[in-house]
Formats: structure tokens, sequence, C-alpha cells
């Protein structure tokens, strides 16, 4: 199930590519950096990093994304993980005769080895629609059918940790909001959710980043996960709060 998501992942973006290459108007892709160093009676390394692509086509807008987070602790000289989760998704939009309505593609996957889930990826299709875009502000949003696969943590009765499969249909909904403060500031809301017969996901970022010079910029942002369904012991849900350096390479 994993490698067929992660393909799926790439066959979609690679799919939409293909199709519209000979029409490109623009591709642009920026990466983010965080990192962390304490020492004392803790001492802790961590470390956060992001690339986040857009491709537009005549017919076709493309999306994708990959997120990590790593965290390590040493106390009294022991060394322990206490964060290593990857994220990644693909999303193609096929426009319409009106370009603002589209049909979108969807696809995530992700890892969390001390997250409430092992893993969890999606599948969904359905209507997106850019509802405006101008000089200070944009707002869009998806919303469709599609289904869910997971492996969620659970306790069993010798206090061993296991694994439960827990697959479903769902409905995702997911918007874009984001608006300029000034030349060189920017604020940023997403959001999406997931709902389901088994659980319920959602994941929002409140973000604000200043340019500096050039393609490089400073971010400042704020992360939601919440899960409605978790085993006992195990937190609905996570928050990160992250500095990062963000370069626009093209």
């Amino acid at each position: 199930m994993r490698l067929s998501t992660i393909s799926a992942l790439v066959a979609l973006g690679l799919f939409a590519s293909a199709s519209q290459a000979e029409e490109e108007q623009g591709f642009t892709m920026d990466g983010e950096f965080g990192f962390i160093v304490t020492s004392g009676n803790t001492e802790t390394t961590s470390a956060n990093g992001a690339l986040n692509a857009k491709h537009e086509l005549e017919m076709w807008s493309n999306e994708y994304t990959f997120k990590a987070l790593y965290k390590k602790d040493e106390v009294d000289g022991v060394e322990t993980t206490s964060a290593d989760k990857k994220f990644a998704s693909a999303q193609a939009n096929y426009k319409l005769d009106n370009p603002d309505h589209r049909l979108f593609g969807f696809a995530s996957y992700e890892n969390d080895r001390f997250g409430a889930f092992d893993y969890q990826a999606t599948i969904a299709a359905g209507w997106n629609q850019k509802v405006w875009k101008d000089t200070t502000s944009s707002f869009e949003y998806s919303i469709g059918p599609g289904y869910t696969f997971a492996d969620r943590f659970e306790v069993d009765e010798n206090d061993n940790i296991i694994t439960v499969e827990e697959n479903s249909a769902i409905l995702r909904g997911a918007f874009n909001y984001a608006y300029t403060i000034s030349e060189t500031a920017k604020f940023t809301q997403t959001f999406s959710t997931e709902i389901g017969s088994d659980n319920t996901k959602s994941r929002a970022e409140s973000a604000v980043s200043a340019k500096i010079a050039g393609g490089l910029s400073l971010k400042v942002a704020l992360k939601f996960d919440h899960n409605s369904d978790v085993a006992d012991g195990r937190e609905n849900l996570d928050t990160e709060t992250s500095v990062s350096v963000v370069y626009t390479f093209f």
C-alpha cells in the first residue's frame, strides 16, 4: 500500500505535466529549512524542512508538497529521537472552460513514528475553484469524496504496541488563503479536513513570511494536526511552531 501510494503521487503529477508539457506557462518552487540546537542539562537537535512547487499549464494547475520534521534529545549522555515525521502530497487541477473552475485529483502520504498513526494515506477527487485572486489576496477551495488508508497505533491486553488497519471512505475539503500585508510581507492560511466513519483528520497552518533579500524570506508558522480517533495515551492534537528560512528557487 505504501509503495503504491507514493507511486500514485508521482504519477498524478507526471500525467498532468506530460499531457500539457508543450504549453507550459510556468514552474515555481521554494524550499524552507529550520534548525535549532540547544545545550546544557538537555541537548536538543531539531530540524524541519519543506519543498513546495507549483506548475501552471494551459489546462492544468499542479501542486506538490514535501515536509519533514526531526528532533533528537540527549539527557545524561542518552540520545533519544522524539520526532520523526514525513509528509508528501500532490494535487492536479484540470481547468474547465472557466479556468477558475477545475476538477481535481489528490493524493497524500504521511509517516509519523511518534504520532497516533504509523502512516496515513489519502486519495480524493472532486471540485476545485479559485474564488478570487487580486493584487492583495486570493482564496481557493477543493471538495470531493475519497478514500483513506491508515495503520493506527493501539495497545493490546499485554501492553504491547500494535497497529490496527483503519481504511474508510471520506469526504475531503480544503482551502488556501493568502493576503499581501506589504511589499515584503505576506500572510497565508491553509486548512484541510478528511471526514470518515472511523476518524476525522484535520490539518491547518497559519504563517507570516517576510522577504529579506532577493529570493530569501523568513517564515514564522503555527501548524495543527488533529485526529478525532486515537489510542489511549495518544494525543488528538499535535502542534508545531517553527521559524525557518525560505528560498525561492524560481
